[in-house]
């Protein structure tokens, strides 16, 4: 039985926290949580914004999943996401994105079927930002080390060797970006020469996004800085069918946070109308990390069954099924 600390987070959060795991409990997943939780609830409870009580279980259970997560906005907060993926290294964000058949998108019929690698901790999200006031000019650096740009590339390399992948794409802008382009650049060809067996290619970011919306089932498995991939992850969600059913995982050497990666959505929080389908999935790339194969297969078989079946989905699916309903649905789909 695994210890996981869950963080069930802030408007929808709770909800559809609850549906994961009333479905691993009817699944009899053999994990047992340990909730703890952050964000703007949090802060307005106890004025603690990441209690010391969170950071203590993840340190001692080092996967959680977490529900979204609310920031106080103008307030001179960070976001908890960055304070936690640097605290604790977490240098991979790993999006996954696939047509899904019962989900709507103009790509339905492209066969997408990529993992996203995005370096998680350095370039312009490293928080090294000047304001010179008197001439009104506002640097922000990005910081791209060597030895950051090497673990990235080659995680995703590796994640590509074990998974049966055949392509590793890198997007950059080493031809403006002469510098910090280089080293992801560098990164990844010595990746590449590590993997021999895995095909290799580099494209120009903006050049990039045209192919992704043009042709994205090219693509297998991509990796690039934190900014470009922020940008990337929400352009490959929005190829399958959106936030709401893509996983997102933060990986470290020795740590993974598995959550949702939409937002906390205040404006449906308490109606049973969340769609718990991304965090399910993201819960479901937990379970592959902690060697539950066939617990994660069997949930996504039964996920899958239901999301074929409109009437059985929430109704951002074209469904008329209430949060707790749909859950009730896949589970209702194990073992068919």
């Amino acid at each position: 039985m695994q210890l996981i600390t869950l963080i069930p987070g802030d408007g929808i959060g709770p909800e559809i926290t609850k549906a994961v795991t009333d479905i691993f409990a009817a699944a009899e997943v053999p994990v047992q949580w340990e909730e703890q939780n952050a964000g703007q609830t949090t802060f307005d409870q106890s004025g603690e914004l990441i209690p010391q009580a969170l950071l203590t279980s993840l340190e001692k259970n080092r996967v959680a999943l977490k529900g979204p997560i609310t920031t106080p906005v103008g307030k001179g907060f960070r976001s908890i996401n960055v304070t936690l993926r640097q605290k604790y290294n977490l240098y991979q964000n790993v999006r996954p994105a696939k047509t899904t058949e019962g989900i709507a998108s103009r790509y339905a019929d492209s066969g997408i079927d990529l993992v996203l690698f995005r370096e998680n901790t350095e370039g312009l999200y490293a928080g090294l930002e000047i304001f010179d006031e008197h001439n009104g000019i506002a640097d922000s650096i990005a910081r791209n080390t060597v030895a950051g740009a090497h673990k990235i590339c080659r995680a995703a390399f590796a994640y590509a060797a074990k998974n049966g992948r055949k392509k590793v794409t890198l997007a950059h802008k080493a031809n403006i970006l002469k510098v910090a382009g280089k080293v992801m650049l560098d990164a990844a060809q010595d990746a590449a020469r590590e993997f021999p067996e895995i095909q290799y290619e580099e494209k120009i970011i903006d050049n990039m996004c045209m192919q992704l919306v043009t042709k994205p089932e090219q693509f297998d498995v991509i990796v690039t800085t934190n900014l470009f991939g922020d940008i990337l992850s929400d352009l490959c969600a929005g190829l399958v069918g959106g936030l709401g059913v893509v996983a997102g995982a933060n990986i470290g050497d020795d740590m993974a946070i598995f959550e949702a990666v939409h937002g906390s959505a205040p404006d449906i929080a308490g109606q049973g109308k969340a769609n718990p389908t991304a965090l399910l999935r993201s819960a479901l790339m937990m379970l592959h990390h902690i060697g539950e194969h066939a617990q994660a297969d069997k949930i996504e078989k039964a996920l899958n069954l239901t999301l074929r079946n409109k009437a059985q989905c929430t109704g951002d699916l074209g469904g008329q099924a209430s949060t707790s309903e749909f859950a009730q649905n896949i589970i209702a789909n194990f073992g068919k």
